[in-house]
């Protein structure tokens, strides 16, 4: 093959690529297709992974595994050497990432822990109750990373040096808002309301529009209704690429913000529902951002001087609490900034709290899921469902915040553990610590799975319930001691590795005075009698959900995605390590990874705490002040059908408290059956909404 002819297959492969995003239905022979025409080039000598790779729309990994003859050399020397026997102490981290399999590490067996547990009465169990569990056909399940052995593991535990979260010496600057319904055109302003002629609302439209209408140098346009960036989602294979699109059009006199001053929020944020497109003008100092209400709470309907006003109210009710309080353009970045301002000024944590590791954050990161997210099909539940019941935990998190990890953690070997007394191995697990275990599910349990195991996928988790399943995997300190104490039956818990905290309350503070502003609002909705600040009252307390939800999931720190765009012409231009995530005919869009940034509010630890506490309230809480339990394990075997998050769908009702207090479980929806039950998360929000219609309908919503 000469020059000519590889620039000629490269350019069939780019028409391959096109069609393969265009033409769905085609998808399987064109990848085939793809595929052949990649191998045909590596025979080319000069052929180039790093050139091939964005014309296949593939990453440079994927065209290597393709075509073997295209690695590094120095990766194909690697994989070229004879294997060698693993060696007793890895010497690097990046060596120490798995455990190996066959050679078994040493555990401790964690103590039976007793509780009080409920009469098993109210556990009724019957054959024709539930089907046993059957083992599900084998999977390849992704590997958690584990802590690395020896110096090079200890060496993890410390605190990324000249970086910790201290208390800010500034005031965040308010910014000029505007709230505009895209379908309507109906633009608030303040206490004045417009009409926008926008076009084909896109970008462009609406920006010529708000700032022809509006003589103030608006900085944040919140869309409130129409979703604008969803226009063109016809011509889209992917609702992200139509967004991308939607955000990246050019536009005449503007071009992408780069950032000011202390706001380093910069760049398009590529999402599918909630995207920000954030903008500069090519002369001047003026920076606008469009983004979507939709991060704060949901508009049933609502017009933009509802929206507005239930802003006015959150900001009023956090003042209270926060006299220097500034509504930022998302509830996350309104959180965290918030919870910097209750660092103390003097005493302990006066200095700050110091930011862990990269290497624990990136544990963390992988070990450490969120929401429990669970569909249980037959013949674990009925074909046939009588009922679908939803309970919703009110505000949940907030409850899981008054106890998180602090100080410099330390490591606890399966040795460690074992070496110490029955009193102090209880009092660590129930303290703050994140354990990697072997877990092995008792051979007479018939209800659902108690703690999270990884599963094939990014990311992904199951819970194992099947009788004598063992698995190894991670968990907080609330979920082991639940899988102890729980009110059926112990599981065998192995401790092979652990990192323990002291126990604070860096988030105390700021969660109460949320929750109390949470409270006033909720307080405010149920009283007003005017029925749009009752609505704008209603849609603020669930701000306040959103800023505390939002706001601990930001501690957790994701590493970091940019989103960048090459123009078609300079298509060698892509990063080699990006993924292409869309395109058309003048532009890719594509992203890659940066790893973590130096955050100084990277606090995965206390994200970690609040999921595990949340998940494992999911299945057992005790309600003091009634003397009773909830939760999936309070329920007859076979009866649950899902977990989302939050909330448990049953197939019958249970008398559970309810104070309108953070945690108590409220009751959302019931629908009567006879139905078949879900298999799909689909056929789930389907029943759910039209439980949550028929309750409401019928008026009996706690």
């Amino acid at each position: 093959m000469d020059a000519q002819s590889y620039n000629s297959a490269l350019a069939d492969l780019r028409a391959v690529r096109d069609e393969i995003k265009k033409v769905r239905t085609a998808l399987a022979r064109l990848e085939a297709d793809r595929d052949r025409r990649i191998t045909q080039l590596a025979s080319y000598k000069k052929a180039k992974a790093e050139r091939i790779a964005p014309a296949a729309g593939l990453g440079v990994a994927d065209v290597v595994a393709l075509a073997p003859a295209l690695a590094p050399d120095s990766l194909a020397a690697h994989d070229d050497a004879p294997p060698q026997p693993p060696a007793p102490e890895p010497s690097t981290a990046q060596d120490t990432g798995k455990t190996n399999p066959q050679t078994p590490q040493p555990a401790a067996i964690a103590p039976a822990m007793s509780t009080a547990a409920p009469p098993s009465a109210a556990l009724p169990a019957s054959a024709e109750a539930m089907a046993p569990v059957a083992p599900a056909a084998p999977r390849e399940p992704r590997s958690l990373p584990s802590l690395p052995q020896g110096a090079v593991g200890d060496a993890w535990f410390t605190h990324t040096p000249g970086l910790a979260s201290t208390r800010p010496n500034f005031t965040q600057q308010a910014r000029i808002t505007v709230f505009l319904d895209a379908t309507t055109g109906v633009l608030v302003h303040r206490n004045q309301t417009h009409r926008l002629d926008l076009g084909a609302a896109t970008a462009a439209d609406i920006l010529t529009a708000v700032f022809r209408t509006i003589p103030d140098d608006v900085e944040r346009i919140y869309i409130t209704a129409g979703d604008p960036w969803h226009r063109d989602a016809d011509r889209y294979p992917y609702l992200r690429d139509a967004v991308a699109a939607w955000l990246n059009a050019p536009i005449q006199g503007w071009r992408t913000d780069t950032g000011r001053g202390r706001d380093r929020m910069a760049g398009h944020f590529v999402h599918a529902r909630n995207p920000v497109g954030r903008y500069q003008r090519e002369t001047g100092d003026s920076h606008v951002e469009i983004r979507s209400v939709g991060e704060w709470f949901d508009v049933d309907g609502d017009d933009p001087a509802t929206v507005r006003d239930a802003f006015v109210l959150l900001w009023q009710a956090l003042r209270r609490h926060w006299p220097d309080a500034v509504i930022m353009g998302s509830p996350s970045q309104t959180g965290r900034d918030l919870w910097t301002r209750t660092i103390p000024t003097r005493g302990q944590h006066s200095d700050g709290f110091p930011v862990l590791s990269e290497e624990l954050r990136g544990l963390l990161h992988a070990t450490a899921g969120q929401g429990r997210n669970e569909l249980i099909t037959p013949p674990r539940v009925p074909e046939q469902l009588s009922q679908l019941i939803e309970y919703d935990r009110t505000f949940a998190y907030a409850k899981h915040t008054w106890k998180s990890p602090v100080g410099t953690p330390r490591r606890i070997t399966a040795a460690t553990f074992a070496s110490w007394s029955e009193k102090e191995q209880i009092r660590a697990l129930y303290g703050c610590g994140h354990w990697q275990v072997r877990v092995t599910v008792p051979d007479t349990w018939n209800h659902v799975g108690l703690l999270p195991a990884p599963a094939p996928g990014d990311r992904a988790w199951h819970y194992p319930a099947a009788p004598g399943t063992t698995f190894t995997t991670w968990a907080g300190g609330p979920e082991i001691h639940t899988a102890l104490t729980n009110p059926i039956q112990p599981w065998k818990i192995e401790i092979l590795d652990g990192i323990l905290w002291e126990d604070g309350k860096p988030l105390d503070d700021w969660a109460k005075k949320l929750k109390e502003t949470w409270t006033n609002l909720s307080t405010q909705a149920h009283f007003q009698g005017d029925p749009q600040q009752a609505r704008a009252a209603h849609l603020a307390s669930r701000a306040v959900r959103s800023i505390l939800l939002y706001g601990i999931g930001s501690f957790a720190q994701r590493p970091r995605m940019v989103t960048g765009t090459t123009p078609r012409t300079a298509e060698r231009d892509v990063p080699p390590d990006a993924e292409i995530i869309g395109f058309d005919d003048q532009q890719i869009t594509w992203q890659k990874p940066t790893g973590f940034s130096r955050d100084p509010n990277a606090h995965p630890e206390w994200a970690a705490a609040i999921w595990s506490g949340a998940r494992a309230a999911l299945l057992t809480q005790r309600h003091r002040d009634d003397d009773t339990y909830a939760g999936a394990l309070h329920t007859p075997p076979g009866s649950v059908i899902a977990f989302r998050t939050d909330a448990l769908y049953l197939t019958q009702p249970q008398n559970w408290p309810y104070h309108h207090q953070p945690g108590d479980y409220l009751l959302r929806g019931h629908l009567t059956g006879p139905m078949p039950a879900p298999t799909t998360e689909e056929e789930l929000l389907t029943l759910r909404n039209a439980g949550r219609a028929t309750l409401t309908a019928t008026g009996q919503e706690a």
